[in-house]
């Protein structure tokens, strides 16, 4: 599921992050701790990985990363108001530098009209910067083909949070 493509871009993030001396933290809800799992694939990526939360379940986003109950309540866990909530929780509660979310729906079931499956939203956070939000639809591609995109989408996010990135 993650190929030979994404343990590149994660060598070459580690490496960035490491020379920018920047550190990560991840929420993720519907990758389940692969962005974190692909990072820690690459050697020296302690230099970079603080630390990430696995926030599936509603309670878990509250309880670990304080994204608000009543904000879940009334957007639902796959919205961008809970994505960037994820986003600042995460940074909040690591030593981190820059944290990525990532809240969908990867299917087969689970999705509605409002929501399709395939339906993915991003937050980034990162100190000293506005949070940024991305929002993704992925269509009905399968669970795995969605988490495995859903993965290149945070390490883009990631990407373009580097200092020296012009994008960024």
């Amino acid at each position: 599921m993650l190929d030979a493509a994404l343990h590149a871009r994660a060598e070459a993030l580690v490496a960035a992050y490491t020379k920018a001396g920047l550190r990560i933290a991840t929420a993720e809800s519907c990758t389940g701790g692969l962005v974190a799992g692909l990072l820690t694939a690459v050697p020296g990526s302690s230099a970079v990985l603080e630390r990430g939360f696995v926030t599936y379940s509603n309670e878990a986003k509250t309880e670990a990363i304080g994204v608000a109950a009543d904000l879940v309540a009334a957007h639902g866990a796959v919205s961008e108001p809970v994505a960037r909530a994820m986003a600042v929780g995460a940074l909040a509660a690591s030593r981190a530098d820059v944290a990525v979310a990532i809240t969908g729906i990867a299917g087969p079931g689970g999705g509605s009209a409002g929501k399709p499956v395939g339906l993915v939203h991003f937050g980034l956070a990162a100190k000293g910067r506005p949070v940024v939000h991305r929002e993704r639809r992925f269509g009905d591609a399968g669970r795995a083909e969605i988490r495995r995109l859903a993965v290149a989408e945070a390490l883009d996010l990631l990407d373009e949070a580097l200092p020296a990135n012009p994008g960024g």
